[in-house]
C-alpha cells in the first residue's frame, strides 16, 4: 500500500500500544513509524510529515534534518523537549495538548495535600510494621481555616482551588499574569511571591518549567516558609532546586513535601529524598487515569491530522511566528 504522508512516534510511553493513533492516520492515509532507537529517529525524521512525541529530546539538529516535518505534536503538556525557535525557522507547526488532565492533576495535588497533613503514608507504614499507635506522628493541624498558596492560577490551579475551598482551605495565589479582580470572582486572594512563601500551609506548584521559573523554590524561599508548611509539586521537577529540599527538611525549615516530580526525569533510586518519611513521592502519574491517555493520544494525533489537511493545529504553540 502506498501512503500519501509519514507520520513518526520518537516514544510510545506512557501508552500501551498506538492503536489510538493508527487509527486517526489510517483515514488520511498516513503511514506511522514506531521509532525505536535514537537511529531509527535519525533515519526516518529526514523524510517525515509529522512527528509525535512524548519524553524524547527533540533536538536543534534533529529539527534540522527534517525535510518534508510539518508538525511536531507534543503527546503532553510541557513543551521543554522541543526546540520551538529550531522548528519555527524550519517552518514547522509545534503543538501540544494543554487540557487532557486538569481533574487527574488537580485531584492527584489535592491528594497529596491532605495525605501530608494528615501523615497519611506514615501512619500506614507504622501499621505494617505492626506499630499500632497514631502519637509517633504528633503534631497534627486541623487543615479547616489554612491557607493553601498556589503558585500560578491557570485550570489546574483553578480546579484545585475550588476542591480546596470546599474541604475549608483559605487560597491564595501568585500569578502574574492573572489579574487580582479575576481571582476575586473565585474567593482568591492574589499575592505575592514573598507573602505566598510566608502565609502558606500548604505550596502547590502549577507552573511552567521557564527560565524564570528553573529553581525558583531554593535556599531563600524555604528559609521564608513556615515550619509547619508543606510544598507540593506536580508541575515540573526542576522547579524546585532538590539540593535545597534537601537541606531545608534536614534542618526542619519546612515540614515536609508532596513530590509528583522531581528534578531529573530520569528516576535514581540512590535519591537522597527518598530516606524522609516527610516526603511523599508518586512516579509522574498525576497525569494519569485511563480516561485521560485516550484523550491525550486522541488530542495529539488529531493535530496531526489537521495540519496534514491543510488545517492549523488548534493547540498551537508558535503559529503566531510561522
Amino acid at each position: 500500500m502506498a501512503y500519501k504522508y509519514k507520520v513518526i512516534v520518537t516514544d510510545r510511553a506512557p501508552f500501551p500500544d498506538l492503536e489510538v493513533q493508527i487509527k486517526a492516520l489510517e483515514k488520511v492515509n498516513a503511514e506511522l513509524i514506531d521509532c525505536k532507537t535514537d537511529e531509527e529517529i535519525k533515519k526516518h525524521a529526514v523524510d517525515a510529515d509529522a512527528v509525535l512525541v512524548t519524553y524524547y529530546e527533540i533536538t536543534p539538529e534533529l529539527v534540522e534534518s527534517m525535510e518534508k516535518a510539518q508538525i511536531i505534536s507534543r503527546q503532553g503538556i510541557g513543551i521543554n523537549n522541543i526546540p520551538i525557535e529550531a522548528a519555527t525557522s524550519k517552518g514547522i507547526y509545534v503543538s501540544n495538548v494543554p487540557f487532557y488532565c486538569l481533574d487527574e492533576v488537580s485531584t492527584h495535588a489535592l491528594g497529596l495535600i491532605i495525605s501530608s497533613a494528615r501523615k497519611i503514608p506514615q501512619m500506614n507504614n507504622n501499621v505494617k510494621a505492626k506499630k499500632w499507635d497514631f502519637k509517633d506522628q504528633m503534631p497534627m493541624y486541623r487543615m479547616k481555616g489554612q491557607t493553601l498558596g498556589l503558585v500560578a492560577y491557570g485550570r489546574i490551579g483553578q480546579q484545585l482551588a475550588r476542591k480546596a475551598q470546599g474541604l475549608g482551605l483559605n487560597v491564595i495565589a501568585n500569578d502574574p499574569y492573572v489579574k487580582a479582580e479575576i481571582m476575586a470572582e473565585d474567593n482568591i486572594k492574589k499575592v505575592d511571591f514573598d507573602t505566598l512563601l510566608e502565609e502558606s500551609d500548604f505550596i502547590s506548584i502549577h507552573a511552567p518549567l521557564t527560565e524564570g521559573t528553573r529553581g525558583m523554590f531554593g535556599e531563600k524561599e524555604f528559609k521564608k516558609m513556615k515550619k509547619t508548611a508543606y510544598i507540593i509539586n506536580t508541575a515540573r521537577g526542576a522547579i524546585i532546586n532538590q539540593d535545597a529540599l534537601v537541606e531545608a527538611l534536614k534542618a526542619g525549615e519546612i515540614a515536609g513535601a508532596g513530590l509528583d516530580v522531581l528534578e531529573s526525569e530520569i528516576f535514581d533510586p540512590e535519591n537522597p529524598l527518598l530516606d524522609f518519611d516527610n516526603v511523599i513521592l508518586t512516579p509522574h502519574a498525576a497525569f494519569y487515569s485511563e480516561g485521560s491517555l485516550k484523550e491525550l493520544q486522541e488530542r495529539a494525533v488529531n493535530e496531526v491530522v489537521r495540519v496534514l489537511t491543510g488545517g492549523k493545529p488548534e493547540a498551537c504553540i508558535n503559529c503566531d511566528k510561522l
